[in-house]
């Protein structure tokens, strides 16, 4: 399984997002680019952020995004949901029919139901995860002086 980077380039654009005061909005080129993702990819994902309601698009001069729901209430699963889509991660070729030349009523998969399994358990762990506990691992001691060189960012970027 290979999840694409735009889950994470989403999870902290929330992130960075959380950082702003009540009415300030923050532009989604200011955005792309402390993440490192050019700015026509990364307005792609704020769309798809924005159709999940997990975000709010401001239009016109002064527009930019601002979150919609608070961190607590936002699931490390929803963003996945949000940029990924529903598909399983799983789906059978057909290999072993193939290989022992199966008939059409007997055919199967014997990874099928492992890969299930294994896709049920790791959606629980994001489905219990909130961006909120991500929030508060980032006020360890540890990352204090570039948290504050961030909010510094954010205050210089944002549009009010």
């Amino acid at each position: 399984m290979h999840m694409k980077t735009g889950v994470e380039q989403s999870v902290y654009a929330i992130f960075l997002l959380s950082l702003l005061p009540d009415r300030a909005v923050l532009p989604g080129e200011a955005i792309s680019q402390q993440l490192g993702a050019s700015a026509s990819y990364f307005q792609k994902l704020l769309r798809k952020l924005v159709s999940a309601d997990l975000i709010t698009s401001v239009p016109g001069v002064k527009g930019g995004f601002k979150l919609k729901k608070k961190l607590e209430d936002i699931r490390i699963y929803d963003v996945y949901l949000a940029i990924e889509g529903q598909q399983t991660l799983y789906s059978s070729s057909g290999t072993l029919n193939d290989m022992l030349e199966l008939q059409e009523e007997d055919q199967c998969c014997l990874l099928t139901d492992l890969m299930q399994e294994a896709e049920t358990a790791w959606k629980l762990v994001l489905k219990k995860a909130t961006l909120d506990d991500l929030a508060m691992e980032m006020q360890e001691e540890r990352f204090k002086n570039r948290l504050e060189c961030l909010q510094a960012w954010v205050q210089e970027k944002m549009v009010i």
